[in-house]
């Protein structure tokens, strides 16, 4: 089981500083870098088997809309299930030089604007009450919102 981070019992700005830290580690470690892990695991994977390169073939025109190349779909893809996720899988392509500082700046905001909604329709949709038959039309907006703004950032990066 694991030990929940201290409460913060002291006004010292040192103190409340070192417990946030605390608390942030504690995020970063148990929340964020399995995920980063797993998708870097599975980017390897999919390269490994020959696979990444299907898939940069088969999307590589969906993808030069957006001046990316076809791998980058591997990135919108992972950061639909976890942002974290996202940003592993594009930081992995960025390592092998399949993607560019400017396409990850292309990216970055759909990674957000995407994020986590595979996690989300459970924990917040069905927690308030959101009728099922909306939550496609909400997954839609989201993914609209993410194309048009790595059409935006296309221009502008």
């Amino acid at each position: 089981m694991q030990n929940k981070p201290e409460t913060i019992v002291s006004h010292n700005p040192f103190d409340i500083f070192v417990t946030g830290a605390r608390k942030g580690f504690h995020i970063a470690i148990h929340n964020l870098m399995p995920n980063v892990v797993m998708a870097y695991v599975i980017a390897e994977i999919l390269n490994l088997l020959g696979v990444m390169q299907s898939v940069g073939q088969l999307f590589a025109p969906l993808m030069g809309l957006f001046g990316l190349p076809g791998e980058a779909i591997t990135v919108l893809l992972t950061a639909w299930l976890s942002s974290s996720a996202g940003t592993g899988v594009a930081v992995s392509l960025l390592a092998k030089g399949v993607l560019t500082g400017g396409e990850i700046t292309i990216l970055t905001p759909a990674i957000f604007l995407l994020g986590s909604q595979l996690q989300y329709m459970g924990r917040l949709l069905g927690v308030a009450d959101v009728p099922k038959k909306y939550w496609p039309l909400l997954m839609l907006a989201s993914i609209l919102n993410a194309a048009v703004a790595m059409l935006i950032m296309r221009f502008v990066a």
